[in-house]
């Protein structure tokens, strides 16, 4: 079922990104349903969603100067400042997996130390 779930997410951002002239939609928002199709559940994308608004508001450029972070993970790559946000969305969940578990793991990690 996932499979056929994230299939289906694929075409609708698809069609949105055509519709792109009849709809105002943002690149954030692209890249928030993006990362919706690599996490499905709607509990733990809320949590994904609240972390990177603290982190970076979704921008893909956003660096932090006293940290070296970049782009909307804020991770410490520089790499990151010249790739797509959508590379750097499956960049960050990849991180949160394996130092996390999940992404309400890290946003609760967050809370305590205003980072992850």
């Amino acid at each position: 079922m996932r499979g056929s779930l994230t299939g289906a997410l694929c075409i609708l951002l698809m069609e949105i990104m055509f519709a792109q002239n009849s709809w105002s939609i943002t690149n954030p928002d692209m890249y928030k349903l993006y990362a919706h199709t690599l996490i499905v559940d709607y509990k733990e994308f809320q949590c994904l969603d609240k972390l990177w608004v603290k982190e970076s508001n979704w921008n893909t450029a956003a660096h932090n100067k006293s940290g070296g972070a970049y782009g909307i993970p804020q991770l410490k790559n520089k790499k990151l400042k010249h790739m797509d946000g959508f590379t750097q969305v499956e960049w960050g969940i990849k991180y949160i997996k394996h130092r996390h578990k999940t992404p309400c793991n890290a946003w609760a990690y967050w809370l305590k130390h205003k980072n992850y």
